[in-house]
């Protein structure tokens, strides 16, 4: 596995694991909604979103961890189980950012068109992983 590879799965899980606490535990305030460019259709809607904002917060933590994980494996020298540990992450990665973007394209996202910066802050770090694993 190449060093872009290797950084690039870093940044990419890092911003995961940092957008995970916001959606996990501060999806309620004001500014962790505006950080993550979500808007309620109505304020008393909250308590409907909270728990699908929490699972998704974690499943960015542990898509996030399981990148590190592999990365850890990779570094002290397990080096096929941690390459493939890192790429398999690096697809959900890839797959849960376009996921985003395909719910917005539906109109499910508010605003529409909010998880732009999203969807494309959370792509390219797995799709160069990917892309540099692989040339």
């Amino acid at each position: 596995m190449n060093a872009v590879t290797q950084v690039a799965a870093l940044v990419g899980a890092l911003a995961y694991l940092g957008a995970a606490p916001v959606e996990m535990f501060f999806f309620d305030r004001p500014w962790a909604r505006r950080f993550l460019h979500v808007e309620l259709a109505r304020p008393e809607s909250l308590d409907d979103v909270r728990m699908w904002s929490f699972c998704i917060g974690a499943r960015n933590a542990i898509a996030g961890a399981g990148t590190i994980a592999g990365l850890l494996l990779y570094w002290n020298g397990r080096q096929t189980v941690g390459e493939a540990v890192v790429l398999t992450s690096c697809v959900y990665l890839l797959l849960a950012s376009l996921a985003m973007g395909v719910a917005d394209a539906r109109g499910l996202w508010r605003p529409r068109g909010g998880s732009a910066m999203g969807t494309v802050a959370s792509s390219v770090p797995p799709l160069v992983a990917l892309a540099a694993a692989v040339l």
